[in-house]
């Protein structure tokens, strides 16, 4: 489900409709609502996969406890509204509805255009906007927004960090098989910018045009066994660089290529902000805490709304401040720093508002490793090898 979460200061009066514990206790109540447009779940390609529909909030719901943790020895309380438009339903009630309350801070679950739609509007030109789902890199550049923070990683972080762990292994040879549809061709190209940039090789290049019907009966089973092997024969490779987003065929390739060589990409050996295999740095601990919440494990959708909410509430813990523009600079400034459980804190690029975070390897069950790799330098974070530098960006808001 896409989810618009927003945050507002509330005074004392406003908060009266929402109980009076933290007002009695002299608390200033920081109300979080959500905007979210329902959407068909995604259906799963294994029965041990459970069916989401809740992805993203569970993720807001948990950093919201975290920061009432917080706030319960800072006199802040965090208060939750969640609120759900139809599939169709239009963006701009339910945020000119928030904004009536007071609403200044935004986290956003959309895809891109309807986070720009929602960050075009006359009422979220007074907000700040977290970007927790769209990846795209377009958003980070030549569409950037002056009122718009990532949370959720660009597809080029997420190539760029499997290709750095590809240059380590010195798997060199790529073959490249990309999906049908719009985010597979720009996760492509994604992977082909970072084949440049970390001495990778594409030998070959194909499009994935077998049918994606039931695999499950067996049929099904022996006709992609056979598929599989005819769409990544040809030019000997060291790695399968697979681009399904939408998780069409990625899945069924592992075990069934033309040459025995191993998988990565969107299926296989992934590059992802977050993954149920992390058990350091405090992961198992928040891994944990999250299933008891929400009944499945964590995926990168509720790690990034977790990473956007955490956000505001440490800019206010560590401030102390309450009004959106003592937070908003704060957030902005290099002295923000978030504890994500992996390993680094992270932080807001001063040109882009992409949050600096390093990127999970993640297999099946383990976890591989994690980029930035060692031996890749950079002047300032070895952070700023994922994605768009400075002097790359084609964003001009900070300039």
């Amino acid at each position: 489900m896409p989810i618009v979460a927003f945050l507002a200061l509330v005074p004392p009066a406003m908060a009266q409709s929402q109980g009076k514990s933290a007002q009695e206790a002299g608390a200033t109540v920081i109300l979080i609502g959500y905007l979210a447009r329902q959407e068909d779940p995604r259906t799963p390609l294994s029965f041990l996969e459970p069916v989401a529909t809740d992805e993203g909030l569970q993720g807001a719901r948990l950093a919201l406890a975290d920061n009432n943790m917080t706030g319960a020895f800072l006199k802040q309380s965090y208060r939750l509204v969640e609120q759900t438009l139809p599939q169709d339903g239009d963006i701009a009630t339910g945020v000119k509805a928030l904004a009536d309350e007071g609403v200044r801070f935004v986290v956003a679950d959309l895809p891109a255009d309807a986070l720009l739609a929602a960050a075009g509007l006359p009422e979220a030109k007074s907000m700040l906007l977290f970007n927790a789902r769209a990846t795209d890199d377009t958003l980070r550049n030549e569409r950037c927004r002056t009122n718009i923070l990532h949370t959720a990683p660009s597809r080029r972080m997420l190539a760029d960090a499997l290709a750095q762990y590809l240059a380590w292994k010195k798997w060199t040879r790529w073959s490249l098989l990309s999906g049908r549809d719009p985010g597979d061709a720009l996760y492509a190209e994604a992977v082909r910018r970072a084949a440049k940039r970390f001495g990778g090789r594409i030998v070959d290049e194909k499009s994935w045009t077998f049918d994606t019907g039931n695999r499950r009966t067996d049929t099904g089973v022996t006709t992609i066994q056979s598929d599989i092997p005819l769409a990544t024969q040809g030019a000997d490779y060291d790695v399968l660089v697979v681009a399904d987003e939408a998780g069409d065929f990625g899945d069924y390739l592992d075990g069934r290529t033309w040459y025995p060589r191993p998988v990565a990409g969107t299926q296989g050996l992934t590059a992802t902000a977050w993954s149920r295999v992390n058990e350091q740095w405090g992961g198992t601990q928040l891994q944990s805490r999250f299933e008891k919440l929400a009944g499945r494990w964590m995926t990168p959708r509720d790690y990034a709304a977790w990473l956007a909410v955490r956000s505001i509430g440490e800019a206010a813990a560590r401030t102390n401040a309450a009004g959106f523009d003592d937070l908003s600079a704060y957030l902005h400034s290099p002295d923000f720093e978030l504890a994500g459980f992996k390993g680094e804190a992270l932080s807001f690029r001063a040109w882009d508002g992409q949050m600096r975070q390093p990127i999970l390897i993640a297999g099946p069950r383990m976890l591989v490793s994690v980029s930035p790799q060692e031996g890749f330098l950079h002047p300032v974070t070895p952070l700023d090898t994922l994605g768009d530098d400075a002097p790359e960006s084609k964003c001009r808001l900070n300039r």
